[in-house]
């Protein structure tokens, strides 16, 4: 067995050992999100619990010390997140003795990940390399501008019969198939699709996460699609905290989220291991559905 993948490790002299995320209670978790100023409550770890797998390092005393969670989307891809080291654990390779242990569960898949600044170099000593940036963009809601829907285009409530719609166009723009996500995601949050002639050409979703809501993830061809699929989640937020983690640069549709109060906060990278995670810029067809907003910084 490698030190990196060893069952315990001492940090200040308690012998810290792994554990199965699951056995830990979610007030801890919570815990120790707080600890790295992340927002996410109790509700948030146990959504991601539901749908990922997960590791967590506990000292002799019961004290949370790290986590580590994998969420597989098939037998070729899973997406790593919800990484944390508190201060006590980030040192003598801490985060690589908990990152070893989780690439052992997803060892043969690409590997896709949203890695902070502090975690950048963690994942560069891993073989990760750097793909894209994620712009984090938050902050109280203001009452979007107007804006005229794109030509052809109807908006409307999502409903529980399209869920196969909606995968399909996920599908195309993530890369892989989240319809058991999605599924979960729809019960937990209220949606919007943008139609025409009747055929679902983009959504979004909008769900209760850290201190406010959150928008993710949208699906869109253009950015007006986008927009418009967007506007009615800042329209009912508005005077209130709103989040929306979007790989988009500049542009119409980062320019319609700033005049909806939600400048950017925090850059995140965007990291891959084993294979490219996002289509290659430049070889994305024209008027192909893509991803606008994600579902979670650990979910993609």
């Amino acid at each position: 067995m490698s030190e990196l993948t060893s069952e315990s490790r001492f940090v200040d002299s308690f012998e810290t050992h792994i554990a199965g995320i699951d056995s830990v209670a979610l007030d801890k978790l919570h815990a120790l999100s707080m600890t790295v100023a992340w927002p996410h409550r109790g509700e948030d770890w146990q959504f991601l619990r539901e749908f990922g797998q997960g590791i967590v390092a506990i000292d002799e005393i019961g004290r949370i010390l790290g986590s580590a969670m994998w969420f597989p989307y098939d037998a070729q891809f899973a997406t790593i997140g919800m990484v944390i080291t508190s201060p006590r654990l980030q040192t003598n390779g801490a985060g690589q003795w908990l990152m070893g242990h989780a690439l052992e569960q997803v060892a043969g898949r690409n590997l896709g990940l949203n890695a902070t600044r502090a975690a950048r170099r963690l994942y560069r000593s891993l073989n990760f390399v750097r793909e894209a940036l994620v712009f984090q963009c938050q902050g109280e809601a203001i009452s979007p501008p107007d804006v005229e829907l794109p030509s052809g285009a109807a908006i409307r409530a999502m409903e529980a019969g399209d869920l196969e719609a909606i995968a399909e166009l996920d599908c195309v723009a993530f890369g892989t198939d989240r319809k058991l996500l999605l599924a979960r995601l729809m019960a937990n949050s209220k949606g919007i699709v943008l139609t025409r002639a009747g055929r679902i050409e983009a959504f979004s979703l909008c769900r209760r996460f850290g201190r406010g809501h959150v928008i993710g993830p949208i699906v869109a061809c253009s950015d007006g699609d986008a927009i418009a699929v967007v506007r009615p989640h800042a329209a009912e937020h508005a005077g209130a905290f709103l989040r929306l983690d979007t790989r988009e640069q500049g542009g119409v549709f980062s320019d319609f989220l700033s005049r909806c109060g939600l400048p950017v906060y925090d850059i995140v990278t965007t990291m891959s291991l084993g294979g490219p995670w996002l289509p290659v810029s430049g070889h994305q067809a024209a008027h192909e559905p893509r991803t606008y907003a994600l579902v979670s910084q650990a979910l993609g």
